[in-house]
């Protein structure tokens, strides 16, 4: 294995430059389709020459893609194919694609999910003082079940409750790099400093997390207020 490895010419010194071009775009692009997960960009550097110029390459595969339905994208450190946003809701109607796309939440399971993306790790407790309203088990048990969110570490207080993270699927979800890459809630820090959060949910400040995360509404409020008892273990 090591053998074969080591006479792989990721050079390509022999082609004319051009033709070298395309040979690493063709390359870099099948590692990429291949891959069921993100490929990280050191995984693709293997592939070409130390000349190679890796970000100019992944805009000129970017260029071609222009007119398809599928792009590649940045998403939980690495490079990974996506079909299009404007074509999820065909390819939800497809039985064997319903998945297709950012999983759809409601409006309080959307703000659980953003506000521990914001304040990862944090327990239930402190996901309730966020939001101004009581954040159940159901909602963290079915966010966890759509992957986006898993137990961290216990939080050293009283109980040592779980508190909460995001997961790599939640970055592959939102077409997130990284947490990094999450949008500046400066007018929420303004909001907290003010003491705004942790009384009722500001109108704004719902807003301003849909908007942050690009979370679609389906179901409502209403339908979160009937799943509020807390009848599941956190874990």
């Amino acid at each position: 294995m090591s053998r074969r490895v080591s006479r792989f010419d990721r050079a390509l010194s022999d082609l004319p430059e051009g033709m070298r071009w395309r040979e690493w775009m063709g390359r870099v692009e099948a590692a990429i389709f291949a891959s069921p997960q993100p490929v990280p960009r050191e995984t693709l550097a293997h592939l070409v020459g130390d000349a190679c110029r890796l970000d100019e390459l992944l805009a000129d595969i970017a260029t071609e893609l222009k007119a398809r339905p599928y792009e590649i994208v940045f998403v939980a450190g690495g490079f990974q194919f996506r079909t299009r946003p404007r074509h999820a809701e065909a390819l939800r109607s497809l039985n064997e694609t319903k998945d297709a796309g950012p999983p759809a939440f409601t409006r309080l399971e959307m703000l659980a999910l953003s506000a521990i993306a914001y304040q990862q790790p944090v327990t239930r407790a402190e996901l309730s003082r966020l939001a101004g309203r009581d954040i159940s088990r159901d909602v963290l048990g079915r966010l966890k079940s759509c992957g986006v969110i898993s137990p961290g570490p216990r939080a050293p207080e009283p109980g040592a409750p779980i508190a909460w993270v995001t997961t790599p699927r939640f970055l592959e979800a939102f077409a997130l790099g990284s947490l990094r890459d999450l949008p500046d809630l400066d007018a929420l820090d303004a909001l907290d400093a003010a003491g705004v959060l942790g009384r009722d949910i500001d109108v704004e400040v719902e807003g301003a997390l849909d908007e942050a995360l690009g979370l679609m509404e389906e179901g409502g409020v209403e339908a979160d207020d009937t799943a509020l008892d807390e009848t599941e273990a956190e874990a």
